[in-house]
């Protein structure tokens, strides 16, 4: 869980030796970028290398970065607090599996492999197991880390695991991005009292600071809502995770994607108290807000846009199925039979609050699943389809998809 965490001293420097040497090299494929570019690249291109640049960028040289509090983690997602998560999980993919005749699972981005791993656990407890498990996964170091994970599970569920050097040009199947959307590169705009212009890094000359931002005049396509904004004020456009919805839409002849990710509706997003916006970024398990410092040490990360997401979704013909908080969709799944379920199978079946460690402690990460406080309200789930029949379990109650469907009716008109 990423965005509820202790702010950090920026100066503060917690990277090993190692880390910093990889920090000055990326630095340097940076300078380089910019100069190619004639001494200015906008965010999304700066972003995209801090994360991503091959053997350089935060994500594509560590893969030790998220994980458990402690150690060498920086973050920690849901699959990584409780196998109960990707057990409620379980219950919505294998119960559309088997209605629509799905038999193919497709992971974006799968992190550590733990949550590839825990639900395939789940799913043979239930008695349904995909034919493959695809994982997509763009970073060589993530999907080696991936790989060690897979290989510890028992033989028939292990070979159902593949990974997918690309997506395929037409594909059937339910595919899940859980926390993938957020880290996708994004656009910066700045408001000034007269128009909108670009954010975006350039030179600095200051061996302390080495990067500094420029804004720029930009012919970015701005989003009707971001009109509530004041001047000042500065936030995200997420063409690059709207591209890949689209994508993922455009070869899905039929079947589920299910996004989970923390974010807001556009009218939320663009509220005048967010004027600074939501990017961040997270080291060691805690947050700070420059991107520019000493890049490929921390995660940097933007809240999700559902709206923008919905709009994506529908360009491409898909139909939003269902949206809500985590916190509704894990209750609608059954969270709480699978926590009692699990507590008393470490009681020797004796039904009722925790009495040993493992209980308690399972007790504690549902909470944070679900509190208001914690991952609960502030992460959404959004199922988009083609071809499927709804309701899907995890939305028969609290679904706030209505707000997005005539919020992207009310964007398409302007």
């Amino acid at each position: 869980m990423k965005p509820k965490i202790a702010a950090m001293n920026r100066l503060q420097s917690l990277s090993p030796d190692a880390a910093q040497h990889r920090a000055r090299a990326l630095l340097s494929h940076i300078e380089q970028a910019i100069a190619d570019a004639g001494g200015w690249i906008a965010f999304d291109r700066y972003m995209e290398l801090a994360l991503y640049a091959p053997g350089l960028g935060y994500y594509a040289a560590d893969p030790g970065v998220l994980g458990a509090w402690g150690g060498t983690s920086d973050f920690v997602t849901a699959p990584e607090l409780t196998p109960l998560f990707a057990a409620t999980l379980a219950r919505q993919v294998a119960d559309v599996s088997r209605l629509e005749g799905l038999d193919t699972i497709v992971e974006c981005g799968a992190g550590s492999g733990r949550l590839a791993c825990d639900l395939l656990a789940a799913l043979d407890v239930q008695g349904w197991l995909p034919r493959q498990y695809a994982i997509v996964e763009v970073s060589a170091a993530m999907r080696a880390r991936q790989q060690d994970a897979v290989a510890r599970l028992p033989a028939h569920l292990r070979d159902r695991i593949k990974w997918w050097d690309a997506l395929p040009d037409c594909f059937d199947g339910v595919v899940i991005g859980n926390e993938v959307l957020d880290a996708m590169p994004v656009k910066l705009a700045v408001r000034t009292t007269e128009r909108w212009l670009e954010r975006g890094v350039t030179f600095a000359g200051d061996p302390q600071q080495p990067l500094r931002w420029v804004d720029r005049a930009t012919a970015m396509e701005l989003r009707p809502s971001m009109q509530a904004l004041p001047p000042g004020a500065v936030t995200e456009l997420h063409l690059a995770s709207d591209a890949f919805v689209a994508t993922l839409g455009e070869r899905l002849r039929r079947g589920l994607l299910l996004f989970l990710d923390y974010g807001f509706p556009a009218h939320e997003y663009d509220h005048p108290q967010r004027a600074c916006g939501t990017l961040r970024c997270h080291r060691a398990h805690r947050a700070h807000d420059d991107p520019l410092w000493q890049p490929g040490t921390s995660d940097i990360t933007a809240h999700v846009n559902f709206s923008s997401v919905a709009q994506a979704a529908a360009s491409v013909g898909l139909d939003v199925l269902g949206y809500t908080s985590q916190a509704r969709f894990l209750l609608n799944c059954g969270l709480l039979d699978v926590l009692g379920s699990a507590v008393a199978a470490g009681q020797d079946g004796v039904i009722g609050a925790p009495r040993n460690r493992a209980g308690l402690a399972q007790t504690a990460a549902v909470q944070r699943l679900l509190s208001e406080a914690e991952m609960g309200e502030l992460f959404k789930v959004i199922a988009l389809a083609r071809g499927l029949r709804a309701p899907l379990m995890g939305f028969v109650q609290g679904d706030r998809s209505a707000a997005l469907r005539s919020h992207v009716a009310s964007e398409a008109a302007c």
